[in-house]
């Protein structure tokens, strides 16, 4: 099978569309109630609740955490983004102020006691956001599940829009040191080289982390397995418009799939990349830093900086870094199909009405994951002091 390792180098635009926000369609609108945030950061309930109970010094205790990356307009009631799903049919009624986040808010259940949080997109915002969850004297997280559950591209080698990915590793794709193709000697594959490395892929492998930067996280695999064989069966989300997109994809057998969970790794990056050849490299970059034990399915945005973020608080036993799940669900390709380039495909997706992927992802993401959610949060008894297994 021919992955065009001798395409022409030059399409490549520095672009992905992993993370990007691109409205679809107008979601289904709920029938809501309105919410407030309380400039003393005390919870609110919608108005035809009843009031909460007296919250008492104690921290609350938090079972899991949702952490989406963006909403597209308001948490509920208008086109879709990560969080919105989650906040209406969780549901997350209650508004807690979180004014040091992105957000500005956080979501809750206190049936669950699950919280969802909007980090923003990107490394910088996600890592500031985490962190000032983490250090927030009112919750207790030293027992949750984090669930990140968001839309990312996908490796049309490895899977098709719509499909839903448990991470096993993350690996950083937007630490190292560059030199342009053009100047590159004609026995490097790219011009990318580990910081630290003198040429890329060399061995010994470089340190996973150094003073440098974190290049790679593992996830608990007893976790990661346990989500999959939860949610492997689970229906995803489909559509004509994605059957006509994915039917472009003629010698990527993956791609013309059906969309479905599947096990598979991400690489993160605040760059947007795109393009056959960029895809080549993912591929390598992972394989390189895994030792051969990860593939490249996904491309995002903010597992590195969520990983940072929570190895730090872990330090001080504010959370446990074996509780993290990572799922992506594919809202586009990082590449286009043979006989089209990546500047074309730039040209297709740049602008949000043409971009077929967001509604299904972000109701896959929601489809999937909720499972898992739910399940921590109703049997606590079962899982506060004992990691899932298969």
């Amino acid at each position: 099978m021919i992955k065009f390792s001798r395409l022409f180098w030059g399409v490549v635009a520095v672009f992905a569309f992993s993370g990007q926000v691109f409205p679809a369609a107008a979601a289904h609108k709920h029938k809501t109630h309105k919410t407030r945030v309380h400039k003393t950061a005390k919870v609110v309930r919608p108005p035809s609740e009843s009031k909460p109970e007296a919250r008492s010094d104690k921290p609350m205790e938090i079972r899991v955490v949702v952490v989406t990356a963006f909403e597209i307009g308001k948490d509920e009631g208008d086109v879709a983004g990560e969080f919105q799903n989650w906040v209406e049919k969780l549901p997350l009624g209650e508004t807690i102020s979180a004014p040091a986040t992105y957000h500005g808010l956080y979501r809750y259940n206190p049936e669950l006691h699950v919280l969802g949080i909007v980090g923003g997109e990107g490394p910088t915002r996600m890592a500031a956001s985490i962190t000032a969850l983490a250090s927030d004297a009112r919750f207790d997280l030293s027992h949750a599940y984090f669930v990140l559950a968001g839309i990312a591209g996908i490796n049309p080698w490895a899977g098709t829009i719509g499909t839903a990915a448990w991470a096993r590793y993350a690996v950083n794709g937007g630490a190292a040191h560059l030199i342009d193709s053009r100047e590159i000697p004609s026995d490097w594959l790219d011009g990318f080289v580990p910081i630290q490395g003198k040429a890329p892929y060399e061995r010994p492998r470089s340190p996973a982390h150094s003073i440098a930067a974190d290049m790679v996280y593992k996830f608990n695999p007893s976790l990661v397995n346990w989500a999959y064989g939860m949610t492997k069966s689970v229906p995803l989300p489909d559509s004509l418009e994605l059957q006509k997109k994915r039917d472009r994809y003629t010698v990527f057998p993956k791609a013309l799939a059906k969309p479905q969970v599947i096990l598979g790794d991400t690489i993160t990056s605040e760059t947007f990349w795109l393009g056959v050849r960029m895809n080549d490299w993912a591929e390598r970059w992972v394989s390189y830093w895994t030792d051969g034990k990860g593939e490249m399915v996904t491309t995002a945005m903010e597992e590195i900086a969520l990983c940072q973020a929570l190895s730090y608080q872990e330090k001080v036993g504010r959370v446990d870094m074996n509780r993290i799940l990572v799922l992506r669900t594919a809202s586009n390709f990082d590449a286009p199909p043979l006989g089209e380039t990546a500047v074309s495909m730039l040209a297709e997706e740049a602008h949000e009405e043409n971009f077929a992927g967001l509604k299904v992802a972000t109701q896959a993401a929601y489809d999937v994951a909720s499972p898992v959610v739910k399940e921590l949060a109703t049997h606590w008894d079962r899982y506060k002091d004992k990691i899932p297994a298969p």
